[in-house]
């Protein structure tokens, strides 16, 4: 620790993370769970990103933001998962200054492209639903690749906001984090500083994208609904929400747990039960993912069968 200029006081320079438990036994149980569950998630995702650019049939503008969700899975899951298998291995988890705030960008930037990509999704399916003999000229490869890039822009903007904010807090000491990874509230906790500011900023950055994003999601959800409802073709209306049921399980899982942990008071619930919503969301559902599309997309299984096919016939 450095002396500051004023006082006695010291300024921190790493962090311990208290983690999810002190229980011996519990973390060697948990250990073997979180690296079953993240390896399932890099081959899951990884499996989804090759196959979706290896197989032609899967060259659609809605698999080409299923594969960069994977990538967001995959970077949002490893930025909080190998630190957290590390924590049940040692008795004192130290993370540095600096290396706490890149966990902390890393997991709010991979955590909003998700949101994008999660909106983008629910357009998509909203002009091919809506509007299918104007989707190649609404969805053109122009129009997909410049939403992707509102996607990254926006989870830059927000990971900024954070490590601005969590770069003007200032750390006295005690210097242990009541979590697993480096999450903002917890962070706030410590700081010996006024967080009136540093508190604001954040929050009405990650509100706003929640708000855009879910407003997106819900017309455009509640559009495709009054388009299904008016076909006349039973057939036609299993087909469209086919469709949609993946991608409609998937923001239910990652909006409510969100919802629940930044949305619900704060007294409502425990620091514990918000570490355990906290795994699901970000190393459960990013394993989730790829098993929700492959399970439920027909286009999915079909491309995978040919390309298992292929290999075993060669």
């Amino acid at each position: 620790m450095d002396p500051l200029v004023n006082g006695n006081l010291t300024a921190v320079t790493e962090f311990i993370l208290l983690g999810l438990t002190d229980d011996p036994v519990l973390r060697v149980f948990l250990f073997v769970t979180v690296l079953c569950i993240y390896l399932v998630t890099l081959s899951g995702n990884l499996s989804t990103i090759i196959l979706i650019r290896a197989s032609s049939q899967l060259h659609h503008p809605m698999y080409f933001f299923l594969s960069h969700l994977a990538f967001a899975d995959i970077g949002y899951s490893s930025s909080v998962t190998p630190n957290m298998l590390v924590n049940f291995l040692v008795e004192r988890n130290t993370i540095s200054y600096v290396g706490c705030d890149i966990q902390l960008g890393s997991a709010v930037f991979f955590g909003t492209v998700e949101c994008f990509l999660l909106a983008v999704m629910a357009y998509d399916r909203f002009v091919a639903i809506c509007s299918p003999l104007l989707y190649s000229t609404k969805m053109s490869t122009h129009v997909y690749l410049q939403l992707l890039l509102v996607a990254y822009t926006g989870g830059l903007f927000n990971a900024s906001s954070f490590a601005i904010s969590f770069f003007s807090l200032l750390f006295c000491g005690p210097n242990g984090v009541n979590h697993f990874f480096c999450d903002f509230a917890p962070l706030l906790e410590l700081s010996c500083s006024d967080v009136s500011v540093p508190s604001v900023i954040p929050s009405f950055s990650a509100g706003s994208i929640i708000v855009v994003t879910v407003c997106v999601i819900a017309v455009s959800y509640v559009s495709i609904l009054t388009t299904v409802l008016r076909m006349r073709s039973p057939k036609g209306r299993h087909k469209a929400f086919s469709t949609c049921t993946s991608h409609l399980t998937a923001v239910t899982l990652y909006y409510g747990t969100i919802t629940f942990i930044y949305v619900m008071p704060k007294s409502s619930f425990s620091t514990d039960q918000n570490k355990v919503v906290s795994v699901f969301y970000m190393v459960v559902i990013p394993m989730l993912n790829p098993l929700i599309y492959s399970l439920r997309n027909q286009e999915i299984k079909g491309a995978l069968k040919s390309a298992l096919g292929s290999k075993i016939f060669s």
